[in-house]
């Protein structure tokens, strides 16, 4: 078996064995045959597109298709006009049966739609009704369009299993390094923690969500989220810039003891590389999710976003993962070092080579 294993990554990666070593190998194939004999309900994530976000949403759910163990259900919630473009393009995906979708028109409650549609982003706040109108879901994992996933979801859905009893939700920091964080030198209400947090990447446990009664600054009675969502727009929405970021900034100012924090590599953003490298655990680990908020997959400001980004759309399912995605990926990388982000681009591939390898002994192991 180690003769296999090693001969698997020379020819695979022209590489030492040495370098990912045998418990590469054995936690990849053990993680498989824990899937196996563990099979467990499909995991839910959910994505919000309006306007032109129609290439970037189906770049995002390709890169979770790729890796990912355990069956998806994509939640897709768009503008009308989109639907019939993603069915075309999903339908052609080849799921194996690991994928279904869900298309939904966007909505917010009646009497105050105008209000909530024109909130930051066109439908960006429609995020903040997920647990109200996907009533039948236990838990979900929204992400904006701009994510990228570099490794299985399965490893981030995994994190509800380590919430407390108290805790309904997961995000990550806004900044790491307060000199550098908007919220704590801006913010014009109540945020939560240090620096805030990034709503890019929020996992839910939407059954407590929807029995939670929240503490808040305008009554001394706690509130359902359904109750409390409106009245907080009222409030505060001559002091909120990021819309509905900064609701969930206040509610969990309000109720800390319901947030659980994930490290930054769970939503790497530009603000991460821009002043230099302020993400240790990337430094350490790699990126887990790359998040391109700025609309850095689409100008030349970080061509390292962007490179990792147009690696992905292009990427041929069933491709060789190796030949036809990281190592031109690399190179496109290597071109970057002129750039602050370039400077620290091996943190950009090295989860997802690790990502790769355990994906390829996964496979050799299920023959």
């Amino acid at each position: 078996c180690k003769n296999l294993s090693v001969s698997f990554w020379n020819s695979y990666w022209m590489l030492p064995s040495d370098v990912c070593g045998m418990n590469c190998f054995w936690e990849a194939a053990f993680r498989y045959d824990y899937m196996k004999t563990h099979p467990s309900e499909k995991m839910h994530l959910a994505v919000v597109a309006c306007g032109e976000r129609l290439e970037e949403t189906v770049t995002m759910l390709r890169s979770a298709i790729i890796f990912s163990i355990k069956p998806l259900h994509f939640h897709i919630f768009a503008e009308d006009q989109l639907h019939e473009s993603f069915k075309d393009i999903l339908d052609e995906f080849p799921y194996e049966g690991r994928v279904n979708y869900t298309l939904y028109p966007i909505t917010f409650p009646s009497e105050s739609a105008a209000e909530w549609k024109k909130l930051f982003k066109p439908c960006a706040s429609q995020r903040l009704f997920l647990p109200l109108i996907l009533k039948n879901v236990d838990s979900l994992l929204y992400v904006d369009t701009d994510i990228l996933f570099l490794r299985p979801v399965d490893d981030i859905w995994s994190f509800l299993g380590k919430f407390n009893s108290t805790q309904i939700a997961a995000m990550a920091p806004e900044h790491e390094e307060p000199r550098i964080g908007w919220y704590n030198r801006f913010a014009r209400h109540p945020y939560y923690g240090v620096t805030g947090i990034n709503s890019g990447v929020m996992l839910m446990n939407m059954t407590r969500i929807r029995r939670k009664y929240f503490k808040n600054d305008m009554t001394p009675v706690r509130l359902q989220w359904g109750e409390i969502l409106m009245p907080l727009l009222k409030k505060y929405k001559l002091n909120i810039t990021w819309g509905d970021q900064d609701l969930l900034n206040i509610m969990f100012f309000h109720n800390p003891e319901s947030l659980y924090v994930f490290p930054c590599q769970w939503n790497y953003r530009p603000d991460h590389c821009i002043y230099g490298s302020n993400c240790k655990a990337a430094e350490e680990e790699g990126i887990f999710i790359l998040h391109g908020n700025r609309g850095v997959y689409h100008d030349d400001k970080q061509p390292t976003f962007r490179a990792v980004y147009e690696a992905i759309k292009n990427y041929l399912f069933g491709d060789d993962l190796v030949h036809s995605l990281l190592q031109p990926l690399e190179r496109e990388l290597q071109k970057t070092t002129h750039t602050y982000c370039g400077r620290v681009y091996k943190v950009f591939i090295k989860q997802l080579t690790k990502s790769i390898r355990d994906l390829y002994a996964r496979r050799s192991k299920g023959r």
